[in-house]
């Protein structure tokens, strides 16, 4: 087809038919690889919290497919969305800074699922995660903050797409067959970000549906099931309906294709909280570090971009005293008062007794945001906080970047140890981590065939 002609998808689908995991520069491997890391281990620091018992209920579906962590298989779709909600659960996986899309809770249960139902060789899951997570961070580059003005998830939405291209990658379908499994994704694309309004798990669940969604967008597509060429720019497409855009600029998503890897530019986070936070906190733990005592503090602002105020800071009263541990997560006033009070915002600041903890409560009822017009989220995510005290003195702190992200990343030491770390919270042997810190790099390495038993047991 001439390129004059093509539609978005197309131009997608025939990239991805052409790809070899050996056109992968090592920059995006080693994002990837980490990003294994990171996913699996979080997965198995949620199976027993309630929504991962419920969700392990929900989708019991018997099978031969890995549930990371656990040494019973399920159904392929079923795995892929347990894997995917507990990933995702407690906010703590990693992210994009052109939109907040968490890839890896979607693109690694989607894959390893994959591989599992088609019995895929380790070299196919290796380049649908690739092509998985490149496709759905390059969705965010177009959608930037339209997916969440308009009230959805962009993880939800944009996830769906980039699991199916993923899993189309992975099975090796060709450029006609990848088109129609991303025409059918757009109708499998699902996610309402209305747990604000009480903390409840919806959210958690939109990583693992968007995973199970690719698996079976990909498997219609793959046997010739059709879905409209115009998936995404079409005057029905998946813009105009989750983004309310008519005319998007779809240039981020198609142009470089192969030659700019934004699987190399992925974001960890240090803290287990809605992103936008995470530079607040780490002026809040500054503050804390200069010897200001919680009590001595008047009034705490904080200067937001205008794009996170509907998540993280309104309606005031609600976000200085959130109903669960889960709505704390998006909670600008209680992330800034747990980090100045706790000196760190992990999975221990998130429980049931860390919420309810009268010292943190009273802060974050001090706590306010003004917006900041030259505020730059989302091309980059800044902190700024200013503390007055109660004798009138002001102390500020400010942070420049994301942490983790790609002005400051995180080395694979200190993803190792954070794996470790959430292990370990979940009764599990934390040196697990070295074992599957190798099992990503083998994978990603493209090295045999996809053998998944190590995730089964992982310190159990």
């Amino acid at each position: 087809m001439a390129d004059r002609a093509s539609t978005v998808s197309e131009k997608l689908a025939d990239w991805i038919a052409g790809l070899a995991l050996a056109d992968l520069p090592d920059r995006a491997r080693a994002g990837c690889a980490d990003t294994v890391l990171d996913t699996v281990g979080l997965t198995v620091s949620a199976l027993e919290t309630d929504y991962g018992r419920a969700v392990r209920t929900a989708f019991a579906d018997p099978g031969e497919a890995t549930v990371f962590g656990l040494a019973e298989g399920h159904a392929p779709e079923a795995a892929a969305a347990i894997n995917g909600t507990c990933g995702h659960g407690e906010d703590y996986d990693n992210t994009f800074e052109g939109c907040p899309v968490h890839s890896g809770v979607v693109i690694v249960p989607a894959l390893i699922a994959a591989g599992e139902r088609y019995r895929l060789s380790a070299a196919d899951v290796a380049k649908g995660i690739a092509v998985g997570i490149e496709v759905m961070c390059r969705l965010g580059l177009v959608a930037k903050k339209t997916v969440h003005g308009a009230g959805f998830h962009p993880t939800a939405i944009l996830g769906t797409m980039g699991a199916a291209a993923g899993v189309a990658a992975a099975r090796g379908l060709n450029s006609v067959q990848t088109r129609d499994t991303l025409g059918v994704a757009g109708s499998m694309a699902a996610g309402i970000i209305e747990y604000l309004a009480d903390g409840s798990s919806t959210k958690r669940l939109h990583a693992g549906w968007a995973a199970q969604s690719g698996l079976r967008a990909a498997a219609l597509g793959g046997a010739g099931f059709t879905g409209p060429a115009t998936v995404f720019e079409g005057v029905h497409g998946l813009f105009n309906g989750f983004a309310n855009v008519r005319e998007a600029d779809f240039t981020p998503l198609v142009e470089g294709l192969g030659e700019r890897w934004e699987a190399g530019n992925l974001a960890f986070k240090p803290f287990a909280c809605g992103t936008m936070t995470q530079p607040y906190i780490d002026c809040a733990i500054d503050l804390a570090r200069q010897g200001i005592r919680p009590e001595e503090v008047a009034a705490i602002t904080c200067e937001v971009g205008e794009g996170t105020v509907h998540r993280l800071w309104d309606p005031l009263p609600l976000k200085q005293h959130p109903p669960t541990p889960y709505a704390a997560k998006f909670s600008g006033p209680y992330c800034v008062a747990a980090g100045f009070v706790f000196g760190d915002a992990g999975l221990a600041q998130f429980t049931e007794e860390a919420v309810r903890d009268p010292r943190v409560l009273e802060l974050a009822g001090k706590v306010t945001y003004v917006v900041d017009p030259d505020n730059p989220y989302p091309a980059n995510y800044t902190g700024h906080v200013r503390a007055t005290l109660a004798n009138g003195e002001v102390a500020e702190a400010r942070s420049p970047c994301l942490r983790g992200g790609t002005q400051a990343p995180m080395t694979r030491e200190e993803l190792a140890a954070k794996c470790a770390a959430n292990l370990a919270f979940a009764g599990r042997d934390p040196g697990a981590a070295g074992g599957l810190a190798d099992f990503a790099d083998r994978l990603m390495g493209g090295e045999g065939p996809l053998d998944t038993t190590s995730l089964r047991r992982l310190g159990a």
